[in-house]
């Protein structure tokens, strides 16, 4: 099994001025593990986090287009991504259509 390395490596040639959507994610104050649950485990947790992550619509379509078929990304389990990614392919619909802000 591979492991990923967290938190990112940090490159000295990027400046402060340089900044993603991954600066402002909530998940970095949280361990890897809520993210990435054993087979079966809960992902409550993690969904817990991402109620209140501004980046989390950045999140979930950074996990779309990249494929993440592991753990939870932008709030949504990786059953959920997969049914999201059958339904974004056959409506065409954007990313932001499907995403639910909190109240």
């Amino acid at each position: 099994m591979s492991t990923r390395m967290w938190p990112p490596r940090q490159y000295d040639d990027v400046t402060d001025e340089v900044f993603t959507w991954q600066d402002f994610a909530r998940c970095g104050e949280v361990g890897p593990e809520v993210f990435f649950p054993e087979k079966g485990g809960s992902v409550r947790a993690a969904k817990q986090v991402y109620r209140s992550c501004e980046v989390r619509a950045e999140c979930l379509a950074y996990a779309l287009d990249n494929h993440e078929d592991f753990g939870v990304w932008g709030g949504t389990s990786e059953r959920e991504r997969r049914r999201l990614r059958l339904g974004l392919a056959a409506r065409r619909w954007p990313i932001a259509r499907i995403i639910r802000t909190p109240p």
